[in-house]
């Protein structure tokens, strides 16, 4: 026993200085390349990569070997494989242009020959196939009254339905939520300015007083306020808001028509050279009260003038 554990002593030494002298090696190796490559010494193409040349197997005896594994000896109709030749080409056949894609010679570079001939490969195999269905009793078409089975069940989309509508709800309820507090701002809003407003009338109404009381004002105005007795100045005020309300009469709209509204005209009225020629409108027995017509109304005027005092006296006297 004491011989065994000596020798598994010695063992171990010997693994451990290995492992060190190792990593010495290393480590040596590592730093007489750093300083090499200090000094200059390493220079490129000294150290090349060799690429090994890959090595293909084809072992045809094992491929075969696991072909026949996987193969079983199942009916065709567990199966549904079917293997052959792509139909004749009808078309190249009456154009004349025979070509040898049914040989398996197909341009794989030629996207339009490649894809006809899936094509044709497909329709070889439909017409083989369905004559090997309807023989084992497998259905080919679909019956007249059949109805695809729904992929969620009527339970499970009334379940949908019932959280839609939950959902459309909550939406709904946070909604008018929102409007009630909009409104709600409003409403503090309104309340603030209203408030705002009162302060600033009562400011104005006791910096009058001051102002009255230090005898900077004698008018006693401001104590009337919103309690002023309906007189003759809230009768012109209503009946000027009446007016603006129903807007001017049309005599008032004559005069303004024909005055305007005050200030200066622009020239409207004034003279032209057109205006102080144009004599259409001169009427001679209108004009100044001469005429034939002013005549009749000065005799008028003589006939029915009034006695001298001192023949209205005369006739008294003769009375």
């Amino acid at each position: 026993m004491v011989i065994a554990s000596e020798t598994m002593e010695l063992v171990e030494d010997d693994e451990m200085f290995s492992e060190d002298s190792e990593d010495e090696n290393s480590e040596l190796s590592d730093n007489a390349l750093q300083e090499a490559f200090a000094k200059g010494l390493l220079k490129p193409g000294m150290n090349l990569m060799v690429e090994k040349s890959k090595r293909f197997v084809n072992n045809v005896q094992g491929m075969k070997q696991s072909l026949s594994d996987l193969r079983k000896d199942l009916p065709w109709v567990e199966r549904l494989d079917l293997t052959n030749p792509p139909v004749e080409d009808v078309l190249a056949k009456i154009g004349g242009n025979m070509q040898s894609g049914s040989n398996g010679d197909v341009n794989a570079d030629d996207d339009f020959q490649r894809e006809m001939f899936f094509y044709r490969q497909a329709q070889a195999t439909v017409l083989e196939a369905l004559p090997l269905l309807s023989k084992h009793g497998i259905a080919t078409k679909r019956p007249d009254d059949y109805f695809a089975e729904m992929a969620k069940s009527d339970q499970h989309m009334q379940k949908i339905r019932k959280m839609l509508i939950s959902k459309q709800a909550i939406m709904e309820r946070s909604e008018k939520a929102k409007k009630l507090r909009e409104q709600r701002k409003f409403g503090k809003k309104v309340q603030v300015e209203v408030i705002q407003k009162r302060q600033k009338e009562k400011k104005a109404m006791m910096s009058a007083v001051k102002n009255y009381q230090r005898g900077m004002t004698d008018k006693l105005d401001f104590l009337e306020g919103d309690q002023k007795a309906p007189g003759k100045d809230a009768s012109r005020s209503s009946k000027k808001a009446s007016l603006n309300k129903k807007g001017p009469n049309a005599k008032r709209k004559y005069k303004d028509q024909k005055f305007g509204f005050g200030g200066k005209k622009s020239g409207k009225k004034w003279n032209t050279k057109e205006s102080h020629n144009d004599v259409s409108s001169f009427r001679a027995k209108v004009a100044n009260a001469k005429g034939a017509k002013g005549k009749k109304k000065d005799k008028g005027r003589k006939q029915n003038k009034r006695p001298g005092k001192s023949v209205r006296r005369k006739m008294k006297a003769r009375s």
